[in-house]
């Protein structure tokens, strides 16, 4: 199924290089910021920098905050508060969105509530069902469902969301960050208070792992005049797929053309992977010649699909031949397609066809995600291989993609074991520059061996540079009664 559109708040964002002089004003602000003293000494020095404080520049700059790890997490918010306070100036819905988040995920959820109640009263309609998605989805991470519920009714007291609209938000903020059946319980005690539509729907047949389930959404849709479209269909054919009902999820194919909805790439793509499930690769991969058949063409997770199917049935020879296929077609592999091989050697513990293969991908451009990364790391784990080990890490830092966090601690122990001190000192600097914090378990083991080593100034070094990283969390009152 095809998701809806969405920012990705977990993902920070990307530089824009067409705009120097922004980025550097950015720059400069993000350093008054976040090295400051304190409150009134940031103000200061704001009121004597030159820069203007535009709505373009604070939403950018509220974008870094949010994903700094090592930032006081009181920074954003006395920021905001003196932007929010100059004479004529209205902060954009984006930076309201933004600040909300950053409150949300240092659990101020008190100051977040204050927050809302001034966004109603400068302009409703910067309250959006992505404002209630924000702020929801941070306080359903750490409370109840009854405390997630009762937030909701106080953000309608606030917003006056009685739209259908928000009722969606809702269910979708539940299906993300709680459980399809805490959706479903919510869905039946307020479906009479909003009325269900299609996006309702899709919402709640999106993420069953059960056939039954999704079965019940979709006779109800039905019995309250809700004509499904393609989404809830391949909402049900994947459920079907992962279920290896593969008849059932033929029959709704059927349906779909009896109905004149032409299935799409989703639909494809979850009958390819349900054909590899219960061990019919090839008539997967005819599938592909059938897709294009149909004026239906194949992208790149449509032969991931019909890769995996070979990698699970260890035929590794067609794997690649579809890979090479799908090039030839100009799409391009991503880091999901080199997993599916990663894998593969993983298991079989071939280190260096693991290697090869990530040596293509860097050939390709292709930057391998945290699994890649895993994979690797581990290979060179358990066959000794530091160099290897070493290289991995170095292309990290450079190109920043994987988690510092989860490969450092499999690198440690490798440097450790061969006691390679000064090599787990650059990387243990190099991760703290990056802004990452090692594991307690890492630090403790390179603590160990420096002592054996005499080397307590280095090792005082690295203390400092922990306890500089460490994170402490405020206390706050997570819900109040309205």
């Amino acid at each position: 199924m095809k998701k809806d559109e969405q920012l990705d708040w977990r993902r920070p964002p990307q530089r824009n290089n067409g705009d120097g002089e922004e980025d550097e004003a950015v720059d400069t602000i993000f350093h008054i910021v976040t090295t400051s003293p304190s409150e009134s000494s940031m103000i200061d020095s704001l009121n004597q920098s030159p820069i203007l404080l535009t709505n373009s520049l604070i939403d950018a700059l509220l974008l870094r905050l949010r994903f700094q790890p090592r930032q006081p997490l009181t920074a954003p918010l006395h920021f905001f508060s003196f932007t929010s306070n100059r004479r004529g100036f209205f902060h954009s819905s984006s930076s309201y969105d933004t600040m909300l988040y950053i409150l949300g995920r240092a659990r101020l959820f008190s100051h977040a509530w204050q927050l809302l109640v001034q966004m109603r009263r400068k302009d409703q309609t910067l309250i959006t069902p992505k404002t209630l998605q924000i702020i929801l989805g941070r306080i359903a991470k750490v409370c109840s469902l009854r405390q997630t519920l009762d937030s909701f009714r106080r953000f309608s007291k606030i917003s006056s969301c009685s739209d259908t609209v928000w009722f969606n938000a809702l269910l979708r903020t539940l299906c993300q960050e709680k459980t399809m059946a805490d959706a479903r319980t919510v869905y039946h005690s307020l479906k009479h208070d909003f009325k269900p539509d299609l996006q309702t729907f899709n919402i709640l047949l999106s993420g069953w792992k059960s056939s039954d389930e999704a079965e019940h959404f979709f006779e109800e849709m039905k019995l309250l005049n809700v004509i499904p479209d393609v989404v809830s269909y391949n909402c049900l054919i994947d459920v079907y797929c992962k279920n290896r009902e593969i008849e059932k999820a033929r029959k709704v194919f059927d349906e779909m053309h009896d109905r004149e909805i032409n299935p799409d790439v989703f639909s494809y793509t979850s009958l390819i992977g349900g054909l590899g499930l219960i061990g019919q690769p090839d008539k997967a991969k005819e599938l592909l010649n059938e897709m294009k058949e149909l004026g239906c063409y194949p992208d790149v997770p449509a032969y991931n699909a019909a890769i995996r199917n070979y990698c699970i049935a260890k035929r590794i020879g067609n794997a690649f031949g579809l890979m090479e296929e799908m090039m030839s077609k100009g799409l391009v592999p991503n880091a999901t397609t080199y997993n599916l091989f990663f894998r593969v050697f993983y298991w079989a513990n071939e280190l260096k066809n693991a290697w090869s293969l990530y040596l293509r991908m860097r050939r390709e451009n292709c930057l391998p995600n945290t699994q890649s990364c895993m994979f690797l790391i581990r290979l060179c784990r358990r066959q000794e291989k530091v160099e290897m080990a070493i290289e991995l890490w170095n292309d990290m830092v450079e190109h920043g993609f994987g988690s510092f966090t989860l490969v450092s601690d499999v690198l440690f122990d490798l440097l450790c074991d061969f006691g390679k001190l000064e090599e787990a000192e650059k990387c243990f600097l190099q991760m703290v520059d990056k802004g990452h914090k090692p594991s307690n378990v890492s630090f403790r083991r390179i603590k160990v061996l420096m002592e054996l080593a005499n080397r307590h100034e280095s090792l005082q070094t690295l203390s400092d540079k922990m306890t500089f990283c460490g994170r402490h969390s405020p206390n706050n009152n997570i819900i109040r009664s309205s």
